[in-house]
């Protein structure tokens, strides 16, 4: 494949996924996590990823940041860090065909977790839980957000909130993604055109300021209606592509 193309194609995935994310606060990341695991490596797919959702996150995080939970970023953020620390003891890295399994496999995960556990990241602890568990899978799979949903859905906040504040936590997420996964690519001599990171960021803030006005314009029931029915579609083309490639 040219370069040309591959810009062209990266370019137009990062618009329309930041402009997804934007809306409903996830999904946008799923997919695109999957373009760039059919295009490259398993370390320079989750670094451009990282890089990518970071300015999408980011200055989505900046837009709302007034509706922003810190009591919950900060429990997010001791756990993130931890886990980051112990990964990075191990340097590990999935195979592609693990990793589009794991993330087909996570909006399932999260759906099939016992009603009596109540998952609710304003509760006490829960927060420090859910930013172990999605900073396992953040550099794994390279997304967390069907899980990430699941703490945030029987929580009180708004929908302005929910989108701040994942936005914010998934943040972190990213840069230590980038951290991690920078390092490896260090390591193995390998890397990311600095042009190709620029444009892809460009092109995240453009989609995600888009996005502001179809989020005013949605009411809180079709936001978590929508969140839920895209997620699941997804899920179910990762799990077939990574078996697919497995076998």
């Amino acid at each position: 494949m040219s370069t040309a193309i591959l810009a062209a194609i990266l370019a137009v995935s990062a618009l329309v996924t930041s402009f997804i994310s934007g809306i409903l606060g996830m999904a946008g990341g799923l997919i695109l996590m999957g373009i760039l695991l059919a295009l490259m490596s398993v370390p320079a797919a989750m670094m451009l990823h990282g890089i990518t959702q970071l300015a999408s996150n980011g200055w989505r995080a900046f837009l709302w940041r007034q509706h922003v939970d810190w009591k919950v970023f900060r429990g997010y953020l001791y756990a993130s860090l931890a886990v980051t620390a112990l990964f990075a003891v191990f340097q590990f890295v999935v195979s592609k065909p693990v990793a589009l399994i794991v993330m087909g496999l996570t909006p399932f995960l999260a759906l099939a977790l016992p009603e009596k556990l109540h998952l609710n990241v304003e509760r006490r602890g829960h927060a420090s839980g859910c930013g172990a568990i999605c900073s396992v899978l953040n550099l794994t799979a390279g997304v967390s957000g069907p899980i990430l949903d699941v703490f945030f859905v029987r929580s009180k906040m708004t929908r302005h909130a929910v989108v701040a504040t994942k936005a914010t936590t998934q943040s972190l997420s990213h840069l230590l993604k980038i951290a991690y996964f920078g390092g490896i690519l260090t390591i193995g001599r390998g890397q990311v055109e600095p042009w190709l990171g620029a444009m892809m960021v460009a092109l995240a803030f453009v989609g995600t300021t888009l996005s502001t006005r179809v989020l005013e314009k949605m009411d809180d029931a079709s936001f978590r209606l929508w969140t839920r029915r895209v997620v699941m579609t997804i899920g179910v083309f990762y799990l077939a592509s990574g078996i697919l490639l497995l076998f």
